[in-house]
């Protein structure tokens, strides 16, 4: 594999081994998962949550008492998550890992789709508000101290442009990895810096790849137009996405104390943190009828 940026060719046997040491740096430097840290892995099935799981499965010391736990939230998107809650099952299976599974049903009284009827157009962002929530509660039953998702580069570019072209400052400030003082359970993302294409080919060499169905709801997405324009660019100009990156960090330290609360106050309904009087999830509440 060609990798545009440093100009390497790398063959299969070192292009894992760089995948796995981008990662292990990654987790490392950050300080993202230490000795007898129970890591809840959010394992969707699809392509990311399945490369995190794996990567982390490879990688992670024995000896530390570190433990790995998968969670899958089944949204209820009919013709979409039976297939990769199957992909997720099997590969737990396979890798000897405890595995739990939470629905929307279960945690908030119906299904995605009977929540966006008629609402299809706002299907990504009170997706986004239920499923952090779905994947809180799964963790903190888990008894988990860390959250690893599987955003990967484009992700998390794709995120910085999104922020920046909605003006939305405090989500550009944010930082989830952050000390929370036990408010919450930190999240983690080791996949940060590794492109989507090169977790495609990681898992294809790992025999992992499965051809699954796409979220039906995308098509309404904003995240779907950025993703072709910041292709477009990357492709015309290597290193764009983690340089969006590098700038988020620059914003994170700037703006620090002077844009985000100094400090999470409480929902009045839920009692979770929050930086209003109610929390995302509530609002929703109110208005699905909840």
């Amino acid at each position: 594999m060609y990798q545009r940026q440093s100009g390497h060719h790398l063959c299969e046997t070192h292009f894992i081994e760089d995948i796995q040491r981008r990662v292990a740096n990654t987790i490392k430097t950050r300080r993202m998962i230490v000795p007898e840290d129970r890591v809840a892995v959010a394992l969707s099935g699809g392509k990311d949550s399945t490369a995190l799981l794996l990567l982390l499965w490879q990688l992670l010391p024995t000896g530390q008492d570190i433990r790995l736990i998968a969670i899958t939230i089944d949204e209820g998107i009919s013709g979409y998550r039976d297939d990769t809650i199957r992909s997720a099952e099997q590969l737990t299976s396979r890798l000897g890992i405890e595995h739990h599974c939470i629905s929307f049903t279960d945690l908030f009284g119906d299904t995605l789709d009977t929540f966006l009827k008629g609402r299809e157009t706002q299907a990504c962002s009170i997706c986004g508000i239920l499923r952090k929530k779905a994947l809180v509660i799964a963790a903190q039953r888990a008894g988990a101290t860390k959250l690893a998702t599987g955003h990967n580069l484009d992700d998390e570019a794709q995120s910085v442009l999104m922020n920046v072209f909605r003006g939305d400052l405090p989500r550009l400030c944010r930082n989830s990895g952050v000390d929370s003082s036990g408010k919450f359970i930190p999240r983690i993302k080791p996949l940060s810096l590794i492109s989507e294409k090169e977790i495609a080919v990681y898992l294809m060499l790992q025999n992992e790849w499965n051809e699954l169905p796409e979220c039906p709801y995308t098509r309404y997405a904003l995240r779907r137009e950025i993703r072709a324009l910041l292709s477009g660019f990357e492709y015309k100009h290597p290193g764009t996405m983690l340089h969006l990156i590098e700038s988020k960090k620059k914003i994170e330290r700037y703006c620090a104390g002077s844009v985000l609360p100094a400090s999470l106050g409480s929902c009045t309904m839920c009692g979770d943190p929050c930086s209003g009087d109610l929390c995302q999830v509530c609002l929703l509440r109110q208005t699905f009828g909840h």
